[in-house]
């Protein structure tokens, strides 16, 4: 077990949804050994308010969400980071920053529920949705046996979480 909290980085364009949705759920269920962090390439300024909604109905205090630049965390004096994940097919095409300590990296991208369609209920239906997806991939990712996989072992596995989660229902 390290010394410290594992640092995660969530990275998302907007960093006003998924992102922030993941820092919640890793920041929950990290328990005290994993320390989330979210931010985007190209942030909005604002969290989407059905994400403050989401999070609150599910007695998250959502006190430390913020839309933030992803150089915040390439900085000197950032957090090292020992995982980033992308959680959008944008952020993960894009020329990421270079983190001190070169964490593992992998991209579990999902829809983008800020920019689904329809009345309010199929809105918010689309954030309760990138939260499953979200909640199950990180539920998995929290119970990995860090200290007896390897580096490559483990890279695998971050990418296998991205790859055969389904991404709808």
């Amino acid at each position: 077990m390290s010394e410290r909290p594992y640092n995660v980085l969530f990275l998302c364009t907007g960093n006003s949804a998924r992102s922030v949705i993941a820092e919640a759920i890793m920041n929950r269920l990290g328990q005290g050994r994993f320390r989330a962090f979210s931010a985007g390439s190209h942030p909005k300024g604002h969290v989407h308010p059905f994400t403050i909604q989401l999070l609150k109905g599910l007695n998250y205090d959502t006190g430390f969400a913020r839309s933030k630049d992803w150089s915040e965390f390439a900085e000197p004096g950032a957090p090292k980071m020992d995982f980033v994940f992308t959680v959008c097919d944008n952020a993960a095409a894009e020329a990421c920053p270079v983190w001190p300590g070169q964490p593992m990296s992998a991209h579990w991208g999902i829809p983008d529920p800020a920019e689904a369609n329809g009345n309010d209920a199929e809105r918010h239906f689309a954030f309760t949705e990138a939260y499953r997806m979200l909640n199950n991939r990180i539920g998995i990712f929290v119970s990995l046996p860090m200290t007896s996989l390897d580096k490559l072992a483990l890279q695998k596995r971050l990418d296998e979480i991205g790859r055969d989660m389904p991404k709808a229902v």
